[in-house]
């Protein structure tokens, strides 16, 4: 099943957008900054000097921000389809999820034509989705969604069979990626078939307005 083409105008968040926002903060000691972790379905926009964390399986996240401004985020989505035993009633969970992080960022002042992204995931990480390819379909959906936006892509890892740890600084644009090599994948794969299970049951949230 092909990605939708995304509209040349992002579209307007509506208040439900709040349930989608990461709120879990914490002080990193190591990196000695303060940081936002995302989880599947979440994302998060800031232009303060904070790091964002979050750990991929066959999901992709996307980072994305004004270079010259500074303002940024990161997605964490996954794309499924009515293939291979994944459950969605459409493709546009992944375009959602692409809006919001975009729009986000335009509303704290970035502008369009200085947006750069960095994309990472789609590891081929869960047994149980191992078959559907469903890490595949993630990354050739955000590749296609960047693409149709004119936002150039300047780094990325993606796809292989490890989880990844992803430390972003949307401040200045450096991201750090751990990769998960000889860890227990069990809380990764848990909250991920959790997600999956979410979206099987859920119509995507927020019919929304073009600008």
């Amino acid at each position: 099943m092909s990605a939708p083409t995304p509209s040349a105008k992002l579209r307007v968040v509506t208040p439900d957008v709040i349930e989608h926002q990461a709120t879990n903060h914490y002080f990193d000691r190591n990196f000695n900054i303060q940081s936002v972790k995302v989880l599947p379905g979440e994302f998060f926009v800031t232009i303060k000097e904070q790091m964002i964390v979050t750990v991929l399986g066959s999901c992709v996240a996307a980072c994305i921000r004004d270079k010259d401004l500074g303002v940024g985020g990161l997605n964490h989505f996954m794309l499924p389809d009515s293939g291979g035993g994944v459950a969605s009633t459409s493709a546009r969970y992944g375009a959602y999820a692409m809006e919001l992080l975009i729009n986000n960022i335009l509303k704290m002042g970035g502008r369009r034509h200085r947006l750069e992204a960095k994309i990472f995931g789609g590891g081929r990480v869960m047994a149980t989705l191992a078959n559907s390819n469903v890490g595949e379909r993630n990354v050739a959906f955000v590749r296609e969604f960047l693409r149709n936006e004119n936002i150039p892509i300047v780094a990325e890892d993606l796809l292989d069979v490890y989880p990844r740890k992803v430390y972003f600084f949307p401040f200045n644009g450096k991201v750090k990626l751990k990769k998960l090599l000889s860890t227990h994948n069990d809380t990764l794969a848990q909250r991920e078939q959790a997600y999956v299970a979410t979206l099987s049951k859920q119509e995507v949230s927020g019919d929304v307005e073009l600008f």
